[in-house]
């Protein structure tokens, strides 16, 4: 067999060739473009709080008769800031188990809304760690369910996720919600 004038019938140029296959591959292999799980990530959402600004046209400093009417605008009236939807958010009661193999977590947790209104979307950040409190693991979860103003809602063996076959403790809040 011959290629360009080459002929590979002969020992040292199978050994020149597989060498130059094997470059031109693994730089075809890194010129490749990967896809990025970096947009995969969620964000959580920002909650939303209302500000309260006292605007005013007219220079308090200046003498009563130097304020003109047309220049005067009408003060908006404040408002109170509302408080975000987790603040009345949190968990009663934790447990956890291991399950498919010993590589994912079951969780068990009561939330307890103790806001006047219902909340929904709630994200819940689970750390786990060692026996001796060393850090593994840290896992999100998003519940899409409502939980009620001022009741409990409790979610059984839930899976989070995949954890360290190491984990021996596990801790849960709450980090996002909104209001219903």
């Amino acid at each position: 067999m011959a290629i360009a004038g080459w002929s590979f019938e002969g020992s040292r140029a199978r050994l020149f060739v597989l060498p130059v296959v094997a470059i031109a591959g693994c730089a075809t292999w890194m010129m490749i473009p990967v896809r990025s799980d970096a947009g995969s990530q969620s964000a959580p959402a920002p909650s939303q709080v209302l500000y309260a600004q006292n605007i005013s046209l007219v220079d308090p400093a200046a003498p009563p008769e130097a304020t003109d009417s047309a220049v005067a605008a009408p003060v908006p009236e404040t408002t109170v800031a509302e408080k975000p939807a987790i603040d009345g958010l949190r968990i009663s009661s934790l447990s956890w188990r291991r399950g498919g193999l010993g590589s994912q977590a079951l969780v068990t947790l009561t939330l307890r809304n103790s806001n006047d209104y219902a909340v929904r979307d709630i994200e819940i950040a689970c750390a786990f760690a060692r026996r001796d409190g060393s850090h593994l693991t840290d896992r999100r979860r998003l519940l899409p369910d409502a939980v009620n103003g001022r009741s409990r809602k409790t979610y059984s063996r839930m899976l989070v996720g995949f954890v360290n076959v190491n984990a021996d403790k596990a801790k849960c809040s709450p980090v996002a919600a909104s209001r219903t």
